[in-house]
């Protein structure tokens, strides 16, 4: 996902978080989306440096999760959250409070089963 010109059918970079790993924690405030993994790292990102915010909709996953929160920020940082994640509802509430935050395409991303990639906001289309 290029911070420059996200668009639906990109793909997550190379850097992007795993949605796969185990999370310990996640916890959702004023500055930003911080996910403790099982393995004791952590993935973090503030809402200064958010340049985008994707739902990946992965249909009949290997895991239980199907929807991931993909949280892009600057220089490679991000964190992917389940969406079944207690912290999920207050990551939501807070997403779309964002400018130019895309409500259309976020209920159809949480309304598919098709495996799909959704930009939901990007900093640059907040700006313009």
């Amino acid at each position: 996902m290029s911070q420059d010109s996200p668009h639906p059918s990109s793909a997550p970079s190379p850097n992007a978080p795993s949605p796969s790993a185990q999370s310990r924690s996640v916890s959702v405030d004023d500055i930003g989306v911080r996910r403790q993994l099982a393995d004791g790292s952590e993935e973090a990102v503030t809402w200064a440096e958010l340049t985008a915010v994707v739902i990946r909709v992965i249909p009949e996953g290997l895991s239980k999760e199907d929807v991931f929160f993909m949280l892009a920020g600057a220089n490679g940082k991000g964190t992917a959250i389940p969406s079944a994640d207690p912290a999920a509802d207050a990551l939501i509430e807070r997403l779309q409070t964002l400018p130019g935050f895309d409500h259309e395409k976020f209920i159809e991303a949480m309304t598919t089963d098709a495996d799909e990639i959704y930009v939901v906001w990007s900093a640059e289309d907040a700006q313009n």
